[in-house]
């Protein structure tokens, strides 16, 4: 908010303007707070992982942990330069970082395109680096892939929603999409936090224009 209060455009850092963080991981929750599995599983055979960015992380993982076939959600920051950031150093916009939800889920109950069709639906990508009144690189719209798969099923939806965005009298759609990079886990009062705080902030919200992709008939 910072950069829309003294009207300067969000801008990523430089490696050598970045904040030096930390070797260590900052402290985190324990366990899932609505599935009370421990929040560092590892992946479990056959499950796979997915990582989105679209806005305030609370909001936004609250979508994805409702999903049947998802087995884990976690917030956190990604797809920046500064290891171990904390909020705090992420909301400067100095790390780099995307406020993030890693997804853990099984595929034989929903599968990638399923998870695209909510990323696409559930917040505005043609707003830049910014989520309704949050502003700054850190709620810029991304899609983090952990597999060639997921690259070119992300690029295919990216180009057909993008045409429904413009049939609607949308502007350009500006979701990155990169490989996935570390993912550094959030300090533990923003774990699941709208299911701590069922009244909580939740900034997202869609265009109303529905994604062709994902949920089958």
């Amino acid at each position: 908010m910072l950069n829309a209060l003294f009207g300067r455009k969000p801008a990523m850092p430089s490696r050598d303007d970045a904040l030096p963080g930390r070797t260590e991981p900052i402290p985190t929750a324990e366990d899932h707070f609505i599935f009370h599995r421990p929040l560092k599983s590892p992946v479990p055979e056959g499950m796979e992982e997915a990582m989105f960015g679209m806005g305030c992380f609370w909001g936004v993982e609250r979508k994805f942990w409702q999903l049947e076939g998802v087995w884990l959600t976690m917030v956190g920051y990604s797809a920046g330069i500064t290891p171990n950031p904390t909020y705090k150093e992420t909301c400067t916009g100095l790390t780099g970082h995307n406020e993030v939800v890693r997804v853990i889920y099984d595929p034989s109950v929903i599968s990638y395109d399923d998870l695209l069709k909510v990323f696409w639906e559930g917040h505005d990508p043609t707003q830049g680096d910014r989520q309704g009144n949050d502003v700054g690189t850190q709620y810029r719209s991304g899609i983090y892939t952990y597999s060639e798969a997921q690259a070119e099923a992300a690029e295919v939806s990216r180009k057909v929603y993008a045409e429904r965005l413009k049939g609607a009298g949308y502007g350009p759609v500006t979701t990155e999409i990169k490989p996935a990079t570390e993912f550094y886990y959030a300090e533990d009062y923003h774990q699941q936090y709208l299911a701590k705080n069922p009244s909580g902030y939740c900034g997202i919200g869609g265009t109303g224009v529905t994604c062709p992709i994902g949920l089958k008939a």
